[in-house]
């Protein structure tokens, strides 16, 4: 982890510490995913388990927190991030449940319509493998681009094989990439991060993912908790019909319940 992270780590946690059982902390990233833990919390609390909920501003800490044991569980990726993340870092992480889809957007300031991206254009992509892989999967399916066989979910812009109009492809963090729509034509955002921007996933994307497919959010732990009787209330908590219909009625299809 860089300084920052770290150091962002150990500010979030040492505001926690006091408060929350060890047993209970869950990272999260802010947005959907805070507020449906949110909505889960007075579910699981009838069941015995007390959830606290540690924000994390990125996608980098919160694995790197749960691994190391600072918190019990996290909610904020997808399996092919989780893999991802496991192969580099040799994380022992596992998924517990399923719980909810976002697809992701590409939107603009400057164009109202995909076919008005000029030439040449500036296209902003999360500079993650999983979420980068992401977009430019979402582009060869709308015949944008072509890309290599055999890619799996996580091509990168070397494996572009063909980009007729010439488009500039600029990687960014993701938590930034709201911020990148001023200066190129079009930006590609995580839901999450949309939602913080004041955008409207469903009706402001100038493209837009198809929900169904690998990129399903789930709850993670350690390995050597997964059994753990905390667990299951966890999950069983989250897969309740009150929490399907709080995110159906508080996202207006922008996230979309998968269990």
């Amino acid at each position: 982890m860089s300084f920052r992270s770290v150091l962002i780590l150990s500010t979030v946690l040492a505001a926690w510490s006091a408060a929350a059982s060890a047993e209970t902390i869950i990272g999260v990233t802010p947005g959907p995913h805070a507020q449906i833990l949110e909505a889960v919390k007075p579910i699981a609390a009838k069941n015995g388990l007390d959830i606290q909920l540690v924000e994390f501003s990125d996608y980098v800490v919160p694995n790197a927190a749960l691994d190391a044991g600072d918190i019990q569980a996290n909610s904020f990726q997808n399996q092919p991030y989780l893999d991802n993340q496991k192969a580099d870092r040799g994380y022992k992480i596992e998924a517990v449940g399923l719980t909810v889809n976002f697809p992701i957007g590409v939107y603009s300031k400057k164009h109202k319509n995909w076919a008005d991206i000029p030439d040449g254009g500036k296209v902003s992509i999360p500079n993650d493998p999983t979420n980068g892989g992401r977009v430019l999967l979402l582009l060869r399916d709308k015949g944008v681009i072509k890309l290599k066989d055999g890619v799996g979910f996580k091509p990168t812009v070397l494996d572009i094989t063909d980009n007729p109009r010439k488009l500039k492809f600029i990687e960014v963090d993701a938590a930034q990439a709201p911020r990148a729509l001023d200066d190129v034509d079009a930006a590609a955002i995580n839901t999450n991060y949309a939602t913080q921007a004041g955008l409207d996933p469903v009706k402001d994307p100038i493209l837009r993912e198809d929900p169904k497919g690998p990129y399903v959010n789930l709850i993670a732990v350690r390995a050597a908790d997964k059994d753990k009787p905390w667990v299951k209330i966890l999950v069983d908590s989250y897969h309740t019909p009150e929490v399907k219909e709080f995110v159906l009625t508080k996202f207006k299809g922008a996230v979309l319940p998968s269990w």
